[in-house]
């Protein structure tokens, strides 16, 4: 097992929860998120000897879960604050721990972020006192996930895209689309596969965006009731071919190699770990595409060790630290400079990381709200709470 695929293993479903911001605009939607009135920190002091951290897996490695995997020491050596990290297994999770004010940062999904900007337990950040945030790619600044009208409220950590992934001596020709899990799935009837979180329904409702304009979905996270019951068709429709809903990662690496499975989505380091381990695969961006995510750390509004905290947001977006998270966890890096520091060289080449026409074509995960993401007024969008009775519905 690769050491990106060990951290996966140890987060468990740690990515279906996570969901990351909607598509690549430039601010929040207008009144989609109304925070309270905090403001950034100005100026840092004297550091307070530790910092409290709430993180997804592999994200804070200390050397404990492989001594040659170790970023946070040498912060703990150059800063003289202690690391304590809670390894969150959800987005809920995160958004409940952060409420306790205990603790100092937290490497927040989108929908996570989200909730935390609107609640107030987090506050903005100072993007001055993060020096390596200016070499940050600039996609992933000021964006619906970690801003809200131009403020900003955290640092990019990394990104990654939802592929389409397929048998390559069943799947023929080489699909380019969609299509292939959607309105051809029949072709390949019980050996689809697809996502198994209500975050997917966004999925369906990005093909019918491309498919079916006169429905008008402008965003697919900001779903009226016709636009929602349109998408839930389909995937109701596309549940016929559907061999397995997938939520761990070595069980598709699996059916694909067997084949079991010949066609659906998936990761670009489980495409990676599929073909060293022989499986006759290859994945693609699609012509209408794709759903994906970005984390981004954020500092606690009741945050007891601020300084601490702001020198973690400089330390892990920092070139070194973050070529050694991106390739461990198996992500394209947040730092421009990351991808002279990978020790495979070709890492940010096959994660994009700087190919930002690949990045606008992905619609970042983000929870849904009644208050449209989109900016629509006139109209009422479906909730994520809906979107989660709607997955049973669709699963059954």
């Amino acid at each position: 097992m690769s050491r990106t695929l060990k951290v996966l293993a140890a987060s468990g479903a740690v990515l279906l929860a996570a969901a990351c911001g909607s598509s690549g605009s430039s601010s929040s939607s207008p009144g989609a998120v109304d925070p309270p009135d905090l403001k950034p920190q100005q100026k840092l002091g004297k550091t307070e000897n530790a910092v409290n951290l709430i993180a997804w897996a592999g994200y804070a490695e200390d050397g404990s879960n492989d001594p040659k995997v170790d970023w946070v020491t040498p912060f703990e050596k150059k800063t003289g604050c202690k690391v304590n990290t809670k390894t969150a297994a959800s987005s809920d999770e995160m958004v409940s721990l952060m409420k306790t004010g205990q603790y100092d940062a937290v490497s927040a999904s989108g929908d996570a972020s989200l909730r935390l900007i609107a609640s107030g337990d987090a506050e903005p950040v100072n993007t001055k006192l993060v020096p390596n945030y200016k070499d940050v790619f600039k996609g992933l600044k000021n964006q619906d996930w970690n801003s809200v009208d131009g403020k900003p409220y955290g640092i990019p950590h990394g990104r990654g895209a939802n592929l389409l992934m397929y048998n390559t001596e069943k799947v023929k020709p080489a699909p380019d689309s969609w299509s292939a899990v959607f309105d051809d799935a029949e072709k390949h009837k019980g050996k689809v596969t697809a996502y198994d979180s209500p975050i997917y329904i966004a999925d369906a409702a990005l093909y019918l965006m491309k498919h079916k304009p006169s429905l008008g979905i402008k965003n697919p996270y900001a779903l009226d009731q016709k636009q929602f019951d349109a998408s839930v068709d389909l995937l109701k429709k596309q549940n016929a071919s559907i061999g397995e809903y997938w939520s761990d990662y070595l069980k598709e690496i699996s059916a694909f190699k067997s084949g079991d499975s010949v066609v659906g989505t998936s990761w670009q380091v489980i495409l990676n770990t599929a073909q060293d381990e022989g499986a006759k695969v290859k994945a693609v961006l699609p012509k209408e595409g794709s759903t994906g995510w970005s984390d981004t750390w954020m500092v606690s509004s009741k945050a007891k060790h601020p300084d601490c905290a702001y020198k973690w947001l400089n330390h892990i977006v920092s070139p070194e630290a973050n070529a050694q998270v991106a390739e461990y966890f198996g992500e394209a890096p947040a730092n421009a400079k990351a991808c002279e520091l990978t020790a495979d060289k070709n890492h940010c080449r096959t994660y994009h990381a700087n190919d930002e026409p690949y990045w606008k074509k992905v619609h970042y995960w983000t929870t849904p709200t009644q208050q449209c993401l989109d900016g629509r007024k006139d109209a009422e969008c479906v909730p994520y709470a809906k979107w989660v009775q709607a997955w049973t519905e669709i699963k059954s």
